[in-house]
């Protein structure tokens, strides 16, 4: 029986191969600039509301956090333009999407269970926290990528350190656990893509 199926060579079957591995290598550059954009946004506003709350006691601190929709409004335009390319998604790209999906929804919920609940404000942090440490091990597992493990692993321990302390002190917690788990990584996974880059060229 005849078949339209044209059967590779093991040059074409190689070089097949090679842009495979290319363009999963693509993902790297493609998630650095969503660990930078939110590592750097999250890391700002807690920084600044707690500074706003603690030294000029300014009763409408939280004032800051209004900034997340822009990241999530960045975020929607950088993913719209990368769609643009038709770069064909991986397995990890998409497992990737719906990890980060699934947190996303999941910090909107306990955002929402902290306004009906103002009580549960004083422990915000150990739940967010908690959620970064999840998303950025999975996600370093998923890239091979230890840095990203690391910061989980250290996030799982300040989530449940941070009960200890008072609202305010969990703002500067929440500062480092996305210093140690999105911006340094975050930097360090864009390192190595420029890298990865320039051997390739």
């Amino acid at each position: 029986m005849e078949t339209n199926e044209k059967e590779l060579s093991p040059e074409e079957s190689l070089e097949l191969i090679q842009s495979m591995i290319l363009k999963t290598k693509g993902v790297v550059a493609d998630d650095s600039f969503y660990f930078l954009l939110w590592g750097w946004l999250v890391f700002g506003c807690c920084i600044a509301s707690f500074i706003l709350k603690v030294y000029f006691e300014y009763p409408h601190h939280y004032i800051v956090w209004l900034l997340m929709p822009v990241g999530g409004i960045l975020s929607g335009i950088y993913g719209a333009r990368q769609s643009k390319q038709q770069r064909v998604k991986s397995f990890v790209d998409e497992s990737l999407d719906y990890l980060w999906i699934a947190l996303g929804s999941a910090f909107v919920v306990l955002v929402v269970i902290n306004m009906i609940n103002g009580q549960a404000w004083q422990t915000a942090f150990t739940y967010y926290i908690l959620l970064y440490a999840i998303g950025t091990f999975v996600s370093g597992k998923l890239l091979h990528f230890k840095p990203l493990v690391i910061g989980g692993l250290i996030n799982f321990i300040l989530a449940a350190v941070s009960v200890k302390f008072n609202y305010d002190y969990q703002l500067l917690l929440g500062a480092f656990a996305i210093l140690n788990s999105n911006i340094i990584p975050g930097h360090l996974l864009r390192l190595r893509n420029q890298q990865t880059q320039q051997k390739n060229m």
